[in-house]
């Protein structure tokens, strides 16, 4: 499957970010990034490890401070957000992390709670029970609703992870290497399940990963960090028919074992 249209069509941008740079002491990591972000689209963004991909979602998400630029996110200058914006703004921004990220003492339907009670507490029990098993249902885990964490698979653990994000009904979703350690029949899965995502709740993402099935088959575009800088985003056939050695060489690493078997 290739993810190229966007569901809907808008044109609303609900990310945009100009001239970001970010240093750690004499290292640029970001060195003038610049892209927008449409309403239900979905793009992967590649690059070598330490190119500052976790940086800028942890920018967007106002975890980390630009050194200069603007980052705006659904109309908001993340950096001028005070502690209350600046939460209620990460309640509209889903994070699924490489790790997943649960509370090994809770159970499945606890972690999903969690985030719910938190922030929306006026809820009755019978709505935050009603909410964990549509989104467990989203998912294809609702038979795993009183399990404890340990007791899940990878692939499993990675889907609650999104399925806990899903629950506050966010309007973007940052997903941090979403297939990495996962066996190639789980790839597939979580590749399926951010394109049902991205059609059933209508999200924006920004998909770092290092797997060029999974960008080829969730992302409308793709970019690629190279010297600080974005590629210009565009379609994976036409990001990677570019001379660009770093682009020939990320491709090889995916798929030259494809090729020599073929």
């Amino acid at each position: 499957m290739d993810n190229t249209s966007i569901p809907g069509n808008n044109k609303e941008t609900v990310i945009s970010i100009r001239g970001l740079k970010k240093s750690f002491d004499n290292l640029t990591v970001l060195n003038g990034i610049d892209i927008d972000i449409l309403k239900g689209e979905n793009i992967a963004v590649l690059g070598r490890s330490g190119s500052g991909k976790s940086v800028l979602i942890k920018i967007i998400s106002g975890l980390l401070k630009q050194d200069s630029g603007t980052v705006k996110v659904l109309g908001q200058e993340v950096d001028q957000l005070n502690e209350k914006e600046l939460q209620q703004l990460r309640t509209k921004i889903g994070f699924s992390f490489q790790n997943s990220a649960l509370y090994d003492s809770m159970s499945v339907k606890g972690n999903l709670a969690f985030p719910l009670v938190r922030n929306k507490r006026n809820l009755s029990s019978k709505e935050v029970d009603d909410a964990i098993e549509s989104v467990l249902n989203d998912v294809g885990l609702l038979q795993t609703i009183n399990q404890m964490p340990s007791e899940l698979s990878g692939g499993q653990r990675k889907r609650i992870g999104i399925a806990r994000t899903l629950i506050l009904k966010p309007e973007i979703m940052l997903y941090d290497e979403p297939t990495a350690g996962l066996d190639p029949i789980t790839c597939i899965e979580i590749n399926n399940l951010i394109v049902k995502v991205q059609q059933e709740y209508n999200t924006s993402s920004i998909i770092i990963t290092h797997d060029l099935t999974c960008a080829k088959t969730t992302a409308n575009k793709l970019t690629m960090i190279l010297d600080g800088k974005f590629l210009t985003p565009a379609s994976f056939e036409e990001i990677f028919t570019s001379d660009n050695a770093d682009l020939k060489s990320f491709y090889d690493y995916n798929f030259i074992n494809d090729k020599l078997q073929s």
